[in-house]
């Protein structure tokens, strides 16, 4: 799954994608200057989930409950 997602990121351009030719095969992955322009949104949510974190668990088990 991982890995399916680091492609797809790839071919959105997000992350770029290097393979090496050894044994054991590595395979390296960086943010293009497009992926480096969501830094300050995933900082924002990041921020957000911790902030709401327990109210967001609360709900969970609130619901679970019912």
């Amino acid at each position: 799954m991982l890995t399916q997602t680091l492609r797809r990121l790839a071919g959105h351009g997000l992350v770029d994608r290097r393979a090496y030719a050894e044994v054991p095969p590595r395979v390296e992955y960086r943010l293009t200057a497009l992926g480096t322009t969501l830094i300050p949104a995933i900082e924002l949510l990041t921020s957000w989930a911790e902030h709401n974190g327990t109210a967001i668990l609360d709900a969970v088990e609130a619901g679970l409950s019912a």
